[in-house]
């Protein structure tokens, strides 16, 4: 009975010994991330603070490796590219252009209509009654509590096409939005809620990718990006094949979707892209489905980024991350 008793207080003395190095290392870590603060640019002091605080809140999706891992990507990640003087300088209007250039090129402009709506843009395609593109601005605010989900879809009178919510039904797809009910309800309120109902924002997509892979990379984008990188835009659309089949002989249905995040940080651009395949599954990991800016612009024949000086657009765009933000 002595020896057991003596075992457990060893034990017990090695988890404590275990325990006081684990808190003796994390003093260490962050003494020596307090010390760097301390020396940093009040621009820099500002995006940390942010970072950290969202982390201590708890609400957002951000983790104490991702506040580690953002640190190291601010000073030692090679996915950022410088935007030249004047072209990205973190001013708003700026960085709208520059995702905003995401149109079709050359003659093929003349077939899109540019819709503006209160919290995002729409490139409309009349010929197949989809949005071949919507952007939109995710930024940090202080409580993501949003309205209640409107119930209805409603026809863009705007549009020629007129796709009306109930060319979808009984058709084996969702009616997917590219510019998202839960980001733009967060950021922009009720109205521009409303909007993303409209069908001009709206694509068939297939309910595994719409409520799996799609839907959570639209949540992070909207809690957890928004909390650790201040704000970034987005890019999403329809991806078509050669042969489309169609909704009530008008809305065309997509072979694959793609997101673009971009994220600007102190004059430099960074970006990362997706591609999901109509039939991904509904647990599928987003990293599976990483790619290159370059790839997409030649599935879809759309060019994105198009105000970098080219040498920075060029890098950017050939790039394909390897691991998600």
């Amino acid at each position: 009975m002595t020896l057991k008793r003596s075992s457990g207080r060893s034990v017990r003395g090695e988890k404590r010994g275990v325990a006081k190095v684990f808190l003796i290392a994390n003093l260490i870590v962050w003494g020596v991330i307090g010390g760097w603060y301390l020396f940093q640019a009040p621009e820099r002091k500002e995006e940390v603070s942010r970072l950290v605080g969202n982390w201590v809140e708890g609400r957002k999706n951000v983790t104490a490796f991702e506040v580690a891992w953002d640190l190291w990507q601010i000073y030692g990640s090679d996915d950022f590219v410088a935007g030249g003087r004047g072209t990205v300088s973190g001013n708003r209007s700026e960085m709208q252009t520059l995702v905003y250039g995401g149109a079709l090129p050359g003659s093929q402009r003349k077939v899109v209509r540019v819709l503006a709506n209160e919290g995002y843009v729409v490139g409309y395609s009349e010929a197949l009654g989809n949005p071949l593109w919507a952007a939109y601005r995710s930024f940090d605010v202080k409580s993501l509590d949003a309205p209640k989900r409107p119930e209805n879809f409603r026809v863009d009178e705007r549009t020629v096409a007129r796709v009306e919510p109930g060319d979808y039904s009984r058709s084996g797809y969702d009616r997917g939005h590219l510019a998202p009910n839960y980001a733009i309800a967060t950021r922009y309120g009720r109205v521009a809620q409303e909007e993303t109902f409209l069908m001009s924002n709206i694509t068939p997509q297939k309910h595994a990718l719409n409520a799996g892979a799609w839907r959570r990379l639209e949540e992070r984008i909207a809690t957890s990006y928004a909390a650790r990188f201040g704000e970034v835009w987005v890019m999403a659309g329809p991806v078509f094949g050669a042969k489309l089949e169609r909704l009530a002989r008008k809305v065309a249905v997509p072979e694959a979707f793609f997101m673009i995040v971009v994220d600007e940080s102190e004059g430099r651009v960074r970006a990362q892209a997706f591609l999901f395949p109509q039939e991904a599954e509904e647990g599928d990991e987003l990293g599976k489905y990483l790619v290159s800016i370059d790839e997409i612009e030649a599935r879809t024949g759309l060019d994105f980024l198009s105000v970098l000086p080219d040498e920075a657009e060029a890098a950017l765009e050939a790039k394909r991350v390897t691991r998600v933000w």
